[in-house]
């Protein structure tokens, strides 16, 4: 836990960005008409509807400006030149790559990218499969050298799903193969897969933890998901080439 004075300093910058946040209420409410008319009546300024976030982006601003304040006050102004040149100084980028935080962006992009990217645009069970595989392998290794080279993987993998997505790929290539972001979901799972498997092949103890992983991330998601799709006959947020290929068996398609 932080002692009082390193939280007086954060509340330095805290209520900087409360002040800068506050402003851009103010400028956003600006814009917002102060008089109009409306079926030849003048509405006066004290109705327009810029006034209430007027008021509270001035009160935010005014907030924050009293918390910078008070945090001056307390630490003074050499302390907070001392963190002025901490945060230009190399030690910033020791504790940005600290295990810590490592564990937090990887968390904060897993749980991002999932829900934000691969649910709303990638079959259920793989967006489900390459979470599990991603978390399950990052944390249950237990080793802050493999989470690091996992987390830059994955975070590769990441931004070529939304290179990918923002390009429009998708539409174009849907017209010449069936579910093409499904087949690159596939592509990145087995990607990812092997190369988690060549980071720890010659470990024993990490060898059977990957065995455990990877039955748990693929067993999971089918097991639940088969449940709430075919027996409570919940539709899954995205339904692609898994759940056709489900559908073909479940409902003996082959037969027809």
């Amino acid at each position: 836990m932080l002692d009082k004075e390193n939280l007086r300093k954060a509340d330095v910058y805290s209520g900087a960005i409360i002040c800068l946040f506050g402003l851009w209420i103010i400028l956003q409410a600006l814009k917002m008409p102060m008089k109009d008319s409306w079926g030849g009546v003048q509405n006066v300024w004290y109705v327009s509807p810029a006034i209430f976030p007027l008021f509270i982006g001035c009160m935010i601003m005014l907030l924050g400006g009293l918390l910078c304040r008070t945090a001056l006050k307390m630490i003074g102004i050499k302390a907070f030149a001392d963190t002025v040149r901490w945060l230009s100084s190399k030690a910033l980028l020791q504790f940005f790559n600290s295990v810590p935080n490592l564990r937090f962006y990887s968390i904060v992009v897993l749980f991002l990218s999932f829900v934000f990217l691969n649910i709303p645009r990638i079959d259920f069970f793989l967006s489900a499969v390459l979470f599990l595989t991603v978390f399950i392998t990052s944390f249950y290794f237990d080793d802050a050298a493999l989470l690091k080279k996992l987390f830059f993987f994955y975070l590769a993998g990441v931004i070529v799903l939304i290179i990918y997505f923002l390009l429009g790929l998708n539409e174009p290539l849907g017209r010449i193969v069936p579910f093409p972001a499904d087949i690159l979901a596939l592509c990145f799972i087995f990607a990812y897969s092997v190369y988690a498997w060549m980071l720890i092949r010659n470990n024993g103890v990490l060898r059977k933890k990957y065995r455990t992983a990877m039955i748990v991330a693929f067993a999971s998601p089918f097991i639940v998901g088969t449940i709430f799709k075919y027996f409570l006959l919940v539709p899954m947020p995205a339904e692609g080439i898994v759940v056709a290929v489900m559908d073909y068996f479940w409902y003996l398609e082959f037969l027809e």
